[in-house]
């Protein structure tokens, strides 16, 4: 099973007054690591649209907090493909403090191929599946 990494910087914006990020930055996180996945792939979420015709809206988001993350504090974010199903994709992630190694968050996003056209959900494009395949967690 293959993974995806990216690296995050936290920014002064991303945290509160004790200088932690704040719960709800990690989804942000979770986003912009699925982004640089889909970009190291070929593709970006316009081209998802313009290529499947589908959007990918999130019909569940889960973050299990173990450590604090805090101001400028380098983030590694990993990403592998928990499950596929007809017309899902369920995203697992895991951040680790670059520094430290220590894990902490884990979390997952579970999105759905919508067809832009219907509004509906609609099975995942062929390609696209092939493309996650690889990730797939085992």
């Amino acid at each position: 099973m293959a993974s995806f990494k990216t690296q995050i910087r936290v920014t002064w914006a991303d945290t509160d007054a004790a200088q932690v990020v704040h719960f709800s930055n990690f989804f942000k996180f979770f986003e912009r690591a699925e982004e640089d996945f889909y970009r190291s792939l070929g593709f970006n979420f316009n081209e998802i649209v313009n290529r499947y015709g589908i959007w990918l809206p999130r019909v569940e988001a889960f973050c299990q907090y173990r450590k604090p993350a805090k101001f400028n504090d380098l983030l590694e974010i990993e990403l592998t493909v928990g499950e596929i199903r007809e017309k899902a994709v369920k995203y697992l992630f895991t951040v680790r403090n670059r520094d430290t190694d220590e894990i902490l968050a884990k979390g997952h996003l579970t999105v759905v191929a919508a067809s832009k056209n219907l509004g509906k959900a609609i099975k995942i494009p062929e390609e696209f599946v092939e493309k996650l395949k690889p990730f797939l967690a085992t």
